[in-house]
């Protein structure tokens, strides 16, 4: 870490510049049972980059499947890429961040289970005061998903009427927020009572069950249909979600946590109104530090002005990364799960 004290170099705050990095991470793969605390060096960040001390980590399903294995990774492994913090050391070429800063990101950063990480500037964003350091690390990836799903993939417009699947989620219980904050009507979907009523506090006029939910769809718009479906779901609801669908209009399909869809064909679109599918990501909507800011701009904004409430369903030590997983994947909670050193 020398290096760091030269001019030509990153600058920190000496008196915060900690020995060690505490991480959580995956040994092997297998079950939470496979992670471990351990210290590490002290990351150092490159040209372009920012170090972060980390003052909550966002904990997301894809890190289930790095732990696991169904996703091929190196072991050992620290997961993460979404969390919030003060920056601790600024990288060369970096302009307009100061140390201290508070900043978020949710997938350009690596290794959030620690208590430091790094980030690359462009890809950072700045947090406002009045924004806590749990809403910063608990917005990003969902917020900007529900963002760009309905400004940019289909920009849904007052007045219409709009299916979600998974309204007890994160990303539906806030694409209902910000939906009914444009005007929209919103039908959704769950598969309890206890998260009907989750969806419900979000703000949804309609909950229904996934049983024969096209069917209910219709009828509550009279047979019209709806203009886009967003849905997370993906091979279980594929087919009611084009049914649901409106003359021309949208399938929005963002996610498969059902499986993936089998191959389609697509003269199937022409025979149920012209409609249209599309299979968007997140890293395609945040291209540019112009779309990153305009997205967190107005997410932080309806945080602000009350559009927007985060449900934050429980925050673990870092220590206790594999008690988030494990109630991750049970489904023993509902709203983000957050960790903090």
């Amino acid at each position: 870490m020398g290096n760091l004290w030269h001019m030509s170099e990153p600058t920190v705050y000496p008196e915060d510049l900690p020995d060690t990095n505490t991480v959580v991470r995956a040994t092997a793969a297998g079950g939470p049972e496979v992670f471990e605390s351990a210290q590490t060096p002290l990351p150092e960040p490159g040209p372009g980059q920012l170090l972060v001390t980390t003052a909550a980590a966002g904990v997301n399903f894809i890190e289930t499947y790095q732990r696991s294995g169904v996703y091929p990774v190196d072991y050992p492994f620290v997961p993460g890429t979404e969390a919030a913090g003060r920056i601790l050391a600024i990288g060369e070429g970096v302009e307009g961040y100061s140390l201290g800063q508070r900043v978020t990101t949710c997938e350009a950063a690596t290794g959030t289970y620690a208590s430091h990480f790094l980030v690359d500037a462009a890809k950072a964003v700045a947090v406002p005061d009045d924004i806590t350091d749990e809403q910063a690390a608990a917005l990003p990836l969902q917020g900007a998903t529900a963002h760009y799903l309905i400004n940019s993939t289909y920009r849904v417009s007052p007045g219409q009427t709009v299916l979600t699947h998974a309204g007890a989620g994160g990303v539906g219980q806030i694409l209902t927020q910000l939906l009914k904050a444009k005007g929209a009507r919103v039908i959704t979907t769950t598969s309890t009572e206890q998260k009907a009523q989750i969806a419900q506090d979000a703000g949804a006029d309609h909950v229904l069950g996934y049983e024969n939910f096209a069917e209910e769809v219709l009828q509550i718009t009279n047979g019209e249909g709806v203009a886009v479906v967003y849905d997370g779901v993906g091979k279980d609801t594929f087919a009611g979600s084009l049914k649901s669908l409106a003359v021309r209009g949208m399938l929005v399909l963002f996610g498969g946590a059902s499986g993936q869809v089998p191959p389609f064909d697509l003269q199937e679109l022409n025979k149920a109104g012209g409609l249209f599918v599309t299979r968007p990501a997140l890293h395609w909507y945040l291209r540019n530090a112009e779309e990153r800011t305009w997205r967190y701009t107005e997410l932080f904004s309806a945080l602000t002005n009350g559009d927007l409430t985060l449900n934050i369903g429980a925050t673990y030590p870092l220590a206790e990364a594999g008690r988030a997983h494990e109630d991750l994947e049970s489904r023993r909670t509902t709203g983000k799960l957050l960790l903090t050193p």
